[in-house]
């Protein structure tokens, strides 16, 4: 041992030859080095708010895998990538952490801008498998025979359809230099529900048959006579003995190598099952058994989801230090237990996302009732129309960005079969922290397209109640609630309500109408009320698809229509409504003031609405831009401007 502290050790990973540094120590430098990364962690992520929990899991087996593997040679793929602040750590980005997820610092996921030893920038679960089989298949194609590829996949990406499909793939293809690097640490956000959760707990409490079988021989082997045909002949039935001894037989049914379980706070253990999947040449996977929330007292009484992302807290107590206000989440949760209190028929689905959707309430008073498939957005949305089918209303609540992974099941299952389905979509329009792969901006363009489909976009608390009661109340086609992140403002009551369209303000003159859609109502009054040159009224049409006909009339009585919405401009509602007025031969001219089509990077929402013109400041601007387009273009009323860039 050379004698260097943790602290030692860990500012000089932050230099270029970190990585040579970090493979030259010892398994005691090694220890004392994850001890000081785990310090580091919960004093940086405590500041900013972020995936602590994972991470503190993950510290030895990161380390491990950095030692035996070299990056960026070899290929280091994350499922998800919140799981990934070690590796940056190890790859010397420990100074951007002082700005975590905000704008200039660290992203929270990985991240290609910042480092080549980032591959996957989404954090959408179970695809790093299919990312792996395809850069170890590329490498072989190209005659690289010299670089490995490493998947560290949660136990919770495990109930993802996606990761079997890859698997399967990855099984067939003997000579790929793959290992996965399954990380059970038994929950993704809450404890990992379903079949592969149920075989990874007998994995981790079944000793290895290899063990059985040299026990066998040994006794055998001594046996006159008879024992060698008898250990021969039990030979003979590896595969019965492997699936009572130890089902690990599953995996290498499929052709996989399996390795473990091993103790992944172990380093010594972890490297030594690494170097031997490295040397075998073929797929195989090595399955780790990690503790969520390790060596932070707060994470690991935290039962239900180990610290898993949190916002600012006290780094000693676990306390956040600023009292949460209302959220649009809660409103909701509250709400669908009171519905369910009325309606046996309701029954609430998740992937593996109860808390953060608010679904936990409803499970508490109504366990039979709620349904956590795993990360498995297709398989939720078409078991929730076997649900509708025969009698019940599910209620599938998850963020907006993973509804894109169930598309085709929301066309082809539920709505093709009028099936009485009520996605309630959190997170949706822009999110911010999290990254390109979290914000929830294409949720109108897509629900756009889908014949028999509604959405429903509530301004505030009171309309998001009254709207999720209406979807709901549909039994015989499938509805859309969406609202946004974080805190839900104060309720805006409407001047009045005309065949389900509010109108929130009025102008003495009647020169432009504005459509601002959910969230949105806020910024669009205070802007109206800012624009006095400009007669304004503002209307929220409630129900955004199919658009209320009220609202398609009101259009002729203005001069121009404003569209403001917080999803992407091109299949957006302006577009919408551009659309169905041509189809009525009306030429008044809509303008959309929406997100442009385009990937964000992280920061806070506020910093990307204004920097994208959609908060008060930037409505304003947009508003009295596209007034004096209108009044001087030479074009006759019906110029399909389709603009959200800005100005």
């Amino acid at each position: 041992m050379s004698g260097r502290s943790g602290a030692e050790i860990f500012a000089a990973l932050q230099s270029p030859d970190g990585l040579p540094t970090l493979r030259s120590l010892d398994f005691e430098e090694s220890n004392l080095l994850a001890s000081e990364i785990r310090a580091f962690l919960i004093s940086a992520v405590s500041k900013s708010g972020g995936h602590l929990g994972p991470n503190l899991g993950v510290v030895e087996l990161t380390i491990a895998i950095h030692r035996i593997f070299d990056s960026p040679q070899d290929t280091i793929l994350f499922d998800t990538g919140h799981q990934s602040y070690v590796h940056k750590i190890l790859t010397g980005r420990a100074g951007e952490f002082d700005r975590l997820r905000q704008r200039g610092g660290s992203s929270g996921y990985p991240s290609r801008a910042e480092s080549v030893h980032d591959v996957i920038e989404n954090s959408h679960a179970s695809t790093a498998l299919s990312w792996a089989d395809g850069i170890a298949k590329a490498h072989k194609i190209r005659g690289v025979s010299d670089r490995h590829v490493v998947a560290v996949v949660g136990d919770g990406s495990l109930t993802g359809g996606m990761a079997w499909e890859a698997m399967n793939n990855i099984a067939s293809s003997e000579d790929l230099p793959l290992v996965i690097v399954v990380n059970d640490n038994e929950r993704s956000y809450a404890p990992t529900v379903g079949g592969v959760a149920t075989y990874l707990s007998t994995l981790r409490a079944t000793r290895g048959y290899e063990r059985f079988l040299d026990w066998g021989k040994n006794v055998l082997s001594r046996t006159p006579v008879v024992g060698s045909p008898i250990y021969e002949t039990l030979h003979g039935l590896k595969k019965g003995l492997k699936d009572i001894v130890a089902p690990q037989g599953m995996f290498e049914d499929l052709g996989l190598k399996y390795l473990g379980p091993v103790d992944g706070h172990d380093i010594a253990a972890v490297e030594h099952a690494l170097l031997l999947a490295k040397n075998f040449g073929r797929p195989v996977l090595v399955h780790v058994i990690t503790e969520k929330g390790r060596g932070h007292l707060p994470a690991i009484n935290d039962e239900l989801e180990k610290f898993h992302a949190v916002g600012v807290v006290d780094p000693e107590t676990g306390i956040p230090l600023k009292n949460a206000p209302l959220s649009w989440t809660s409103v909701f949760s509250e709400e669908l237990v009171r519905i369910g209190n009325e309606r046996s028929d309701i029954v609430a689905i998740t992937a593996a996302m109860l808390g953060p959707t608010g679904l936990d309430k409803f499970q508490a008073q109504f366990p039979q009732r709620t349904f956590d498939v795993g990360i498995a957005e297709q398989h939720a949305a078409t078991s929730a129309a076997g649900m509708a089918f025969a009698g019940l209303h599910p209620v599938v609540a998850i963020y907006s960005t993973f509804l894109n992974r169930a598309f085709d099941q929301v066309i082809m299952d539920v709505a093709l079969h009028n099936a009485g389905v009520t996605f309630v979509l959190d997170r949706s329009g822009v999110t911010g922290d999290d990254g390109a792969s979290h914000n929830g901006i294409w949720d109108l363009a897509l629900t756009g397209i889908v014949p028999r489909l509604s959405v429903a976009a509530p301004r505030d608390a009171q309309t998001l109640r009254e709207e999720l009661r209406e979807a709901v109340a549909i039994n015989d086609a499938p509805t859309v609630v969406r609202f946004s992140k974080g805190a839900v403002p104060t309720d805006l009551p409407a001047l009045e309500r005309i065949a389900g369209v509010d109108i929130l303000h009025r102008s003495a003159s009647r020169d432009a109408l504005l459509v601002a859609v959910g969230a949105f109502a806020h910024p669009g009054v205070v802007a109206a009320k800012e624009v006095v040159e400009i007669g304004i009224t503002v209307v929220d049409p409630r129900w955004v698809k199919p658009l209320p006909d009220h609202l398609i009339s009101m259009v002729q009585d203005y001069r121009v229509v404003f569209v403001l919405e917080d999803g992407v401009v091109t299949g957006g509602i302006g577009a919408a409504l551009r659309t169905e007025l041509a189809s009525r031969g009306v030429n008044t001219p809509v303008y959309s003031l929406a997100v442009p089509g385009t990937f964000f990077d992280h920061a806070k929402r506020a910093e990307i609405l204004a920097e994208i013109e959609l908060d008060a400041a930037g409505i304003v601007k947009q508003l009295r831009h596209w007034w004096r387009v209108t009044e001087d273009s030479p074009l006759p009323w019906g110029g399909s401007v389709d603009q959200s860039q800005p100005r």
